[in-house]
């Protein structure tokens, strides 16, 4: 029985080993991908703040701008651009973007433009319409998140949504993420008015303030999108590496206590192999 409940012990420990071995190299290649990512994230928020801020200084001094992106009104029809990884061993890096999506609109009516694998997998399950998609996050290019951009657009200018709004993970640290809902459309606009007092007086816009926000605004919109789609790429890479580090961890503690079994049982195996050949012995005399 001893032997039989050695070799089951032994079995085990090549099973976790192995375990352990694909955790590692996941977690290998997610710290490499994970280093390249966090720098494109990096560098591109200067580009996409800046771009933020000068739609809202031109929002500012537009007036009554007639420009439909800026106009609010009843939303009965949202569309959601959720952007969720390629693939799972994430932690919980897909399933906070659904909770994100489903905490902010649980009718399940609202139409989708998906970003990533996991996204559309998980959103048209749940009866959303998806409407446009781009199938991988990690090969996404900004012409991909200028075409789904101009397909929200389109949608909310010709009246099929009343909103739109950008969920994604934004990139914080490498032990950090944190999922997040923006609304892009319409243009939220801080209305305080002594910044627009004061914009007035320092810029000019020519031909108008109106026609460059026209010319800008989708601009902002794709270059939004372009910009979560890197900070969760970034996200998903940071969690992986994070799941996979302590899937490797608690491998190895595992180990650690099927080895220290497999020893006890061991000396268990030999201290009665010693006591059968003593009593043994003993009886011969």
């Amino acid at each position: 029985m001893a032997g039989a409940g050695m070799k089951e012990i032994k079995t085990r420990i090549k099973s976790v080993e192995s375990t352990k071995q694909i955790t590692k190299a996941m977690e290998l290649v997610s710290s490499s991908k994970f280093r390249k990512a966090k720098e494109q994230a990096e560098s591109s928020r200067p580009y996409f703040n800046t771009l933020y801020n000068t739609v809202q200084d031109i929002a500012k001094n537009t007036g009554n701008s007639k420009n439909v992106f800026l106009k609010e009104r009843k939303v009965n029809n949202a569309c959601y651009i959720v952007i969720a990884g390629d693939r799972g061993l994430a932690g919980g890096y897909n399933s906070n973007i659904l909770k994100a999506v489903l905490a902010h609109n649980s009718k399940n009516t609202a139409k989708v433009i998906s970003i990533g694998k996991r996204a559309k997998d998980s959103l048209s399950k749940r009866g959303y319409e998806i409407i446009d998609s781009i199938y991988s996050v990690e090969d996404a290019v900004y012409e991909d998140a200028n075409r789904v951009a101009q397909r929200a657009m389109e949608a909310y200018k010709n009246g099929e949504v009343d909103e739109v709004n950008l969920v994604y993970t934004e990139f914080i640290s490498a032990l950090t993420q944190e999922p997040k809902v923006v609304r892009l459309l319409p243009v939220t606009i801080d209305k305080n008015k002594e910044e627009v007092k004061k914009d007035k007086s320092a810029v000019e816009y020519l031909p108008s303030a109106d026609a460059v926000l026209g010319y800008i605004l989708p601009k902002y919109v794709s270059g939004s999108v372009y910009g979560a789609i890197a900070e969760s790429y970034a996200s998903e890479q940071a969690a992986r590496r994070t799941a996979m580090e302590s899937a490797t961890d608690n491998a190895n503690e595992m180990i650690s206590k099927l080895e220290l079994v497999y020893n006890r049982a061991r000396q268990a195996a030999v201290t009665q192999e010693i006591s059968e050949i003593v009593a043994g012995a003993s009886s011969a005399q």
